[in-house]
């Protein structure tokens, strides 16, 4: 079943190994970056270097339209038939909004609070960076419909580190 798949980077090693991906995304601070997992090809790794900064004015290395825009590119290559994984440190922020991003432009526009909410069934530890969710909604011209729908997820549970969830194409 096509399917993305968002994980904590504690836990890529095992999911490439148990879900055998086709695709990984790596959305770490820019100085942590890691190379790509052994035996992986690296022409089907993207490394996106930025920090889980919701203000742009926040630090270094803020989400920028740039990520986005290489995640869209990336992703629009990937042809679903096996898992596409997608993780950032804790798998809460960064590597769910990425995951957000991709579905809205696979489900397509109107889609976007159904995958919300979907998302929050799946993962009520989600809570996907609003400053790469507000990048995406603008560059898909979601008029803000992006935006609002992760409003309405509502606040999410607190935990210090995500747990691999999967996220199907189908059936949100």
């Amino acid at each position: 079943m096509p399917r993305l798949l968002v994980t904590p980077l504690s836990q890529l090693e095992a999911a490439i190994a148990a879900h055998a991906p086709s695709h990984v995304v790596t959305l770490l601070s820019p100085g942590h970056l890691i190379e790509t997992p052994s035996g992986f090809p690296g022409e089907r790794h993207l490394k996106l270097g930025v920090n889980d900064i919701i203000d742009p004015a926040g630090g270094e290395a803020p989400p920028i339209p740039d990520h986005i825009e290489k995640l869209l590119a990336f992703s629009r290559g990937w042809d679903a038939s096996q898992p596409m994984i997608i993780h950032c440190w804790a798998g809460i922020s960064r590597s769910m909004a990425a995951a957000f991003t991709v579905l809205c432009d696979r489900l397509g526009p109107g889609s976007e609070e159904t995958i919300a909410l979907a998302m929050r069934r799946r993962a009520p530890h989600a809570a996907p960076n609003r400053l790469l969710v507000r990048h995406a909604d603008t560059l898909l011209t979601r008029d803000g419909r992006m935006v609002a729908a992760v409003e309405t997820m509502g606040a999410a549970t607190i935990l210090p580190e995500g747990v691999p969830t999967p996220f199907p194409l189908v059936d949100l």
